[in-house]
């Protein structure tokens, strides 16, 4: 088991080194994930088998079974607070929506400010 996920780490982090050294415009678990698919794809034509070791099958099912304890604090906070979220969700969903929407733009002028500072750096 620590090898598969070891192996499913290593992808992920050859995912995040591959886009940032080649600026792609992806995020570095989906080229992780694709990287790990070519590399099952190769051992399947190298060793005659369709199917994933089963250590990283048995990782990965363990991974997904437990994928749901991420959800729960979510669902418990809307049971909790469903009568105020009845009450005043549209004016929350207005603040969060215009907070976003600040956010977005306060770190793009950021973004912009930083690249023009290095730019003339160099």
């Amino acid at each position: 088991m620590i090898e598969a996920l070891l192996t499913l780490l290593s992808c992920q982090l050859a995912g995040e080194i591959c886009v940032r050294g080649l600026d792609l415009p992806l995020p570095g678990p989906v080229a992780g994930m694709a990287l790990l698919f070519m590399l099952l794809i190769l051992r399947g034509r190298i060793t005659g088998t369709q199917a994933p070791p089963r250590a990283l099958d048995t990782a990965a099912d363990a991974l997904l079974a437990n994928l749901s304890i991420l959800f729960v604090p979510a669902a418990v906070g809307v049971i909790r607070y469903g009568g105020m979220l009845r009450a005043h969700g549209l004016v929350m969903l207005v603040a969060v929506m215009i907070s976003t929407l600040l956010a977005l733009i306060v770190t793009m002028l950021v973004f912009d400010r930083t690249r023009r500072l290095l730019e003339r750096r160099r």
